[in-house]
């Protein structure tokens, strides 16, 4: 049976997680919801991150269309287990954040990793000739070490991209550079610490982001419902589920995939 009312949408809090690594099919489904949160005019978003963050411009994207919806939607962020790096900056899209006091977050900055495998291959005997346009073209390439001309546009690239991160969480915490300099040297810190630097405005649970959302769009937090913004499942998932998979496969073949296809690029990721 369906049934016949449309939910009542300006009475709920819409609710979107960010689950692990930040990448493109993390934008894709984050910018769908968000669109989908416009066009059914829900008063406030909770937005639950945790990650330890990932890509620079999937990272960016999805900011940008939290700015743009902040001008029709107050946005909360709750910061779960960690929210680092890429988490720190898509939660800079929110009014507000709640962290839980031994969330880790932080670690703003930028990391470019690259492999060099040029002596495992002199021992087995492979080498490679490349014909390339330009002195930078074969930039990171595994079968050999950078050069020092390599290295500082490499460095030069990163530092830029820290700039754009550093300013986004001055600009967005109404705090100086200087001041958030100071800390964003790619350490990590708590919740509790992160109140203190004025990354977090309150430490609470999710449940507390819940009821903060309900109480800034004037609803009852005893009453007021979250809908759940989620990936949509294909068929055979939602007559499977996941039973035949266990998370921790799932888990490890999506890391491993992310890992691949950013081997090379900047990242803004907390990596232990």
């Amino acid at each position: 049976m369906i049934w016949p009312f449309k939910p009542r949408y300006r009475k709920q809090i819409a609710r979107i997680e960010i689950n692990g690594a930040i990448g493109g099919d993390t934008r894709k489904q984050v910018l769908e919801a968000l669109k989908t949160i416009e066009e059914k005019k829900f008063p406030a978003l909770l937005l639950r991150i945790d990650s330890p963050g990932g890509t620079v411009g999937d990272s960016q994207e999805i900011y940008s269309a939290l700015k743009r919806l902040q001008k029709k939607v107050k946005i909360v962020a709750s910061f779960g287990n960690i929210s680092a790096s890429g988490g720190v900056y898509i939660g800079m899209g929110a009014e507000h954040i709640m962290a839980n006091p031994g969330t880790i977050t932080g670690s703003i900055g930028v990391i470019l990793r690259g492999n060099n495998l040029e002596r495992l291959l002199e021992k087995v005997g492979v080498s490679f000739k490349v014909i390339k346009s330009g002195p930078y073209k074969d930039i990171l390439s595994f079968d050999r070490e950078l050069t020092e001309p390599e290295q500082q546009i490499l460095q030069e690239l990163i530092d830029t991209s820290y700039q754009q991160f550093v300013q986004t969480v001055a600009e967005s915490r109404n705090l100086p550079v200087e001041t958030v300099k100071t800390f964003a040297d790619g350490r990590i810190f708590t919740g509790q610490q992160a109140v203190e630097l004025g990354i977090v405005d309150r430490l609470g649970t999710e449940e507390e982001a819940r009821r903060w959302a309900a109480e800034l769009v004037k609803l009852d937090p005893d009453k007021t419902e979250c809908f759940t913004l989620e990936k949509p499942k294909s068929f055979a998932n939602k007559v499977l589920g996941n039973n035949l998979t266990p998370n921790s496969l799932i888990a490890a073949n999506h890391w491993l995939e992310f890992e691949l296809s950013t081997n090379g690029l900047p990242l803004w990721m907390y990596r232990p």
